[in-house]
């Protein structure tokens, strides 16, 4: 993993910082795509791992697309129709994939302006915490391109169809106060804040059994493309599972005792 991203672990929380503050966390260069896939899959085999925190290094929590290298044509906007197209599929929608694979629940720590893809990433989070200072834009009409890394998908189901078309169509930004009151973001927090605010929010998540995290994170997320009688199928066959861990018998035992619970894992 290169220090494109950087991946610290305390505890069960891991933290991956995009660490590109010079081009204010662009994510199309391949080191950047290749490292935060990178974490993403360290996270998801790390059974020590209950929860990730992401954030972005500087003031900005991820430009999205570098646009000097779509002005020169380098990188991921080189060549023909059909070898950007190869581009994105080997780069940058890398990233979107490996979130859809990731069973560890993932907070973002959105800590100044998301735009386009920087935006979407945001969204491939399970939770969204905002600074103040934090503005979000799908921004890509802007630059003529359209959303090229799952965003189309994300955004109506983060604020609707009707809040996603305007924001895609017309590129404007929206606040953090605008981004909590349309859904977009769990809270807003002063910027000083904001990572104690989603450190404390992961501790809290972090406290429950581990697979349990992770199953029901799966379950939610296979509930967005099933109908109720396959998920309640699907949700028996977890409970089935559930049900028979040594941290449910913990877990019940310490409600009993009224005392604090130890997840193994187990």
């Amino acid at each position: 993993m290169n220090d494109a991203v950087l991946y610290e672990q305390h505890e069960t929380i891991v933290t991956l910082t995009l660490n590109r503050p010079a081009t204010r966390n662009a994510l199309t260069e391949i080191e950047v795509v290749d490292a935060l896939v990178t974490g993403l899959e360290r996270a998801q085999d790390d059974r020590t791992v209950r929860v990730i925190v992401l954030t972005g290094a500087g003031s900005a929590f991820s430009s999205g697309g570098n646009i000097k290298h779509m002005r020169d044509d380098v990188g991921t906007f080189s060549g023909n129709s059909a070898r950007i197209r190869e581009n994105y599929r080997r780069g940058i929608q890398r990233i979107p994939k490996a979130f859809h694979e990731l069973d560890v629940p993932c907070i973002a720590a959105v800590n100044g302006p998301a735009h386009g893809a920087g935006c979407d990433l945001s969204l491939m989070c399970d939770i969204r915490i905002a600074a103040q200072s934090a503005v979000f834009a799908e921004s890509f009409a802007k630059v003529g391109i359209i959303p090229g890394d799952g965003g189309a998908w994300l955004l109506p189901r983060a604020i609707g169809l009707s809040r996603a078309f305007e924001m895609i169509l017309t590129g404007t930004p929206i606040d953090a106060q605008r981004a909590h009151e349309w859904g977009l973001v769990s809270r807003v927090v002063p910027d000083a804040d904001l990572m104690e605010a989603a450190l404390t929010l992961a501790r809290a998540i972090a406290s429950n059994p581990p697979d349990i995290l992770r199953m029901s994170k799966r379950l939610v997320r296979e509930g967005q493309r099933m109908d109720l009688p396959s998920l309640l199928e699907l949700s028996a066959a977890f409970q089935g599972i559930a049900h028979r861990t040594a941290d449910h018998r913990e877990a019940l035992a310490a409600t009993f005792e009224r005392r604090p619970a130890i997840y193994t894992g187990d």
